[in-house]
């Protein structure tokens, strides 16, 4: 009996050598990121502590000013928690506060939410490799210092890498009754054609990077994309339904080629949302909606659109309809 109480109390004390160590080790490392970032040249901001015992590493950052100055981008937040079991400190959970900042160098947003966290798998080591990741949104209400507030009823996102290649992600994604803002719903539907509200968007694809996600991509440079594989994209707005699929291999400087095929049913409307935006000329609009007329009446009812988005040499076309400089694929 004495020989068992003994084991206990030894194997106890490791314990809680283990976890006061480690705790530190932990407290420590995060105050010194911080810490590295401000002699970067970094706004950085905060405080980490961490608490839990016996069981947890519960990290709390408490008064966030984060902010990059090579891209522009900033957080603030009251507080950040990523919590983890002590006996699996891979993988852990991030909670975020009801409220936060994200500020870029065109606009600030403010964010709300009623919960928002995220389940992530690192890889054991000091790059903290992302294996995998899922992030939860509910009611969520974005405040656009330029463009007023949007809203969203939920959002799912997940992201796994692909063990068969290098640098390769599964990205899923869905949102759930988002509403524009004000301003871009007056500027696209003037007469108020459409709900306020979009039903669903859901994406599902796969991304190839030129370097792996892992603490380096906040540190020194953001992986760029190299390849996309778009399985599916669905937006559902009142009566319009577009869905999209196709792949694009992307050079060096985000120059995309490939082809994305679209399907849009009630493309009148569409165009016409299009027209009111500024993406299509007005006074060209009723030559490319003959030519997508045409071009209906091949593919099937003529309300309904099955047409690839082709990308070649540094420009983009609807079908034969070419609409100008390709968007370049880049993440600042």
């Amino acid at each position: 009996m004495r020989f068992l109480l003994g084991l206990i109390l030894v194997i106890s004390a490791a314990w809680a050598t283990y976890w006061f160590a480690s705790s530190r080790a932990l407290e420590n490392a995060a105050n010194g990121w911080l810490a590295d970032r401000y002699a970067q040249g970094w706004l950085a901001e905060g405080q980490a502590n961490v608490a839990g015992f016996p069981y947890r590493f519960d990290m709390t950052f408490t008064d966030l000013d984060l902010a990059d100055p090579e891209t522009g981008l900033a957080w603030q937040a009251a507080f950040f928690e990523v919590l983890a079991l002590s006996y699996k400190p891979n993988h852990v959970i991030a909670v975020w506060p009801n409220e936060q900042r994200i500020a870029t160098p065109d606009d600030s947003i403010d964010i709300f939410s009623e919960d928002m966290r995220a389940s992530v798998v690192f890889d054991a080591g000091p790059s903290l490799a992302l294996n995998r990741t899922n992030l939860v949104i509910d009611a969520l209400a974005l405040v656009s210092k330029n463009n007023g507030p949007s809203t969203l009823d939920s959002v799912r996102f997940a992201l796994r890498r692909m063990e068969t290649a290098k640098n390769t992600y599964d990205l899923g994604f869905q949102a759930d009754g988002y509403t524009p803002p004000a301003p871009f719903l007056e500027m696209i539907d003037p007469v108020a054609s459409l709900p306020k509200t979009l039903s669903k968007i859901h994406l599902a694809a796969t991304l190839e990077f030129d370097a792996p996600w892992d603490r380096f991509a906040i540190e020194d440079r953001r992986p760029q994309p190299t390849a996309i594989d778009l399985r599916s994209f669905t937006a559902l707005w009142g009566k319009l339904d577009l869905r999209m699929a196709g792949k694009l291999e992307i050079d060096r400087n985000g120059r995309a080629e490939g082809r994305i095929v679209i399907k849009a049913t009630n493309w009148r409307e569409m165009l016409a949302l299009a027209v009111n935006a500024g993406r299509v000329p007005q006074n060209i609009a009723p030559t490319i909606e003959n030519m997508l007329e045409a071009l209906a009446s091949l593919s099937g009812p003529k309300n309904t659109l099955d047409v690839p988005l082709i990308f070649a040499n540094g420009r983009v076309s609807f079908g034969p309809v070419p609409l100008g400089p390709a968007p370049r694929f880049a993440i600042r």
